[in-house]
């Protein structure tokens, strides 16, 4: 484990967590799992009780802690994507498989772990500043999953029909 790790709290769910992100995003991996020496509060000696991964290369710690915590949105990924395609499969990949939609480019996987899929035109418009900038702001806020082209169009200045 590495000198900064992610902890994250699951009930009893980290290894299907982190085994279903390794197969979603790449430079990610399941490295290590954890069974419990004897019984704890939520569960049995034998149990899972953490599993080592990383995801897109940060390493993480599934900790099957019980049912006491919830993910929010006070912490989420964000996965910076090249193109529509890229964003598409991400999206549809964590909504699909249990998941749920937010807005602005966020949405929640089944665990309720919060993830920020946002591809490079919208993070280089934002740093654009000015008019360009305000312009793919307001095109972002209406949007559950970015529309790559409706960011570009925004960034260009050129007029929608909504």
């Amino acid at each position: 484990m590495g000198k900064n790790t992610i902890c994250l709290w699951y009930d009893g769910t980290a290894e299907e967590a982190a085994n279903f992100y390794a197969s979603v995003f790449p430079d990610t991996a399941v490295t290590a799992v954890h069974r419990a020496p004897s019984d704890y509060p939520s569960g049995k000696a034998g149990d899972v009780i953490t599993v080592e991964f990383t995801v897109l290369g940060i390493p993480c710690v599934g900790l099957n802690g019980g049912p006491m915590f919830k993910h929010s949105e006070a912490f989420s990924f964000q996965v910076g994507t090249e193109d529509q395609a890229e964003t598409d499969r991400y999206w549809d990949a964590i909504v699909g498989h249990g998941g749920e939609e937010s807005q602005c480019g966020w949405c929640r996987d089944k665990w309720g772990l919060s993830w920020q899929i946002t591809p490079r035109v919208l993070t280089d418009a934002m740093a654009a500043g000015g008019e360009e900038a305000r312009r793919a702001f307001a095109a972002m806020m209406p949007m559950r999953k970015i529309d790559v082209a409706a960011i570009e169009a925004a960034r260009r200045g050129d007029q929608t029909d909504a």
